[in-house]
């Protein structure tokens, strides 16, 4: 019996909702026979197992070798990833779950606008009191504020609610992730000039060894990659049909060429139009990715050339002939 090909997901929430969208969209869905199960499968890739896991919980399992592939935000890879090496990251920004792990005083601290302010105050605490940090990513948090020469300070481990702790005295400044700031600002928080930890998104990781020693593994992280890169590169063009008349294909080949918005991804499509009459002849039919930024300027200057019966199509996959984080994985992996 071939073996079993683990993917863990997150469990719940947004980040769980935004990955199975993510994997739906790439013809890859989910099915779940109970939502309080664990466990699921891909109808369409049947050799893989889901587990649906909290994130934390996603990075220590690939890092151990419990299972094979994972889904999480960069954020946890960063805190629970270890020093063995042992989690490779394969695609490291999946368009979602975007936040930022930073440094964060109460509004109050008029003086403390920057980490080196934030610096001067932790060395003028009293000593038998030093400043309290309160956080989740004790790790990344010790390692940026020793960086900083942020001493002396305590460590205080939280979970949830970190937004309270300056406020009720728990704790003097935070460490903790931040998406729009609306918290913050509620909260009477901020953050501070050169207070970045990390920026974060969903990334997709794998274990060194499965890696390495699974081909049946590398396979379909072959596969995942492909659809997650095809997809995303997806999302930023549309797919542009217009007729254009012209003396060849080459000649309109020339007039779009004038317009970097007109040549695609390596150039347009033409073709000739076989129409009903003799007197329509002379029409070309063209086809191009345009980015979803440019696409009102290339519809005018498709008008500017000729072009009429212009067609806009969203775009579900644009593949590469290799895509570049492929090629890294393999190099990676041959070290």
């Amino acid at each position: 019996m071939t073996q079993k090909i683990r993917l863990a997901l997150p469990s719940k929430g947004r980040l769980q909702q935004d990955t199975l969208e993510l994997l739906q969209t790439c013809d890859l869905k989910v099915s779940q026979r109970n939502t309080r199960q664990y466990i699921a499968r891909i109808d369409a890739l049947p050799q893989i197992e889901i587990w649906f896991q909290r994130p934390a919980d996603i990075v220590r399992q690939v890092r151990n070798g419990d299972v094979d592939l994972g889904i999480a935000g960069f954020d946890m890879v960063a805190e629970y990833r270890g020093e063995a090496e042992q989690i490779i990251v394969i695609h490291n920004a999946l368009n979602y779950g975007h936040c930022a792990l930073e440094v964060i005083v109460p509004e109050r601290w008029e003086d403390v606008n920057s980490i080196a302010d934030l610096a001067k105050k932790t060395q003028t605490a009293p000593p038998e009191r030093p400043l309290r940090v309160a956080g989740k990513f004790r790790r990344a948090a010790t390692r940026f504020l020793n960086q900083h020469k942020i001493s002396p300070y305590r460590h205080l481990h939280a979970d949830g609610a970190l937004e309270a702790a300056p406020n009720m005295g728990t704790a003097d400044f935070i460490v903790d992730l931040v998406q729009t700031g609306l918290t913050l600002q509620g909260n009477r928080l901020k953050t501070i000039s050169g207070g970045r930890l990390l920026e974060s998104q969903a990334c997709f990781f794998g274990n060194r060894n499965a890696l390495k020693n699974k081909p049946e593994a590398l396979a379909v992280t072959r596969l995942l990659l492909e659809r997650f890169e095809a997809h995303l590169r997806a999302q930023q063009h549309y797919s542009v049909i217009a007729n254009v008349r012209g003396n060849s294909a080459e000649s309109v080949a020339q007039k779009l060429q004038q317009w970097p918005e007109l040549c695609g991804l390596q150039g347009p499509t033409i073709s000739p139009v076989y129409p009903k009459t003799p007197e329509q002849n002379g029409w070309y039919a063209i086809s191009l990715m345009v980015h979803k930024s440019h696409l009102q300027t290339a519809i005018q200057q498709l008008r500017q050339v000729g072009g009429s019966g212009v067609v806009v199509l969203p775009a579900l996959f644009i593949f590469e002939e290799e895509p570049e984080r492929w090629r890294l994985l393999k190099e990676t992996l041959a070290r």
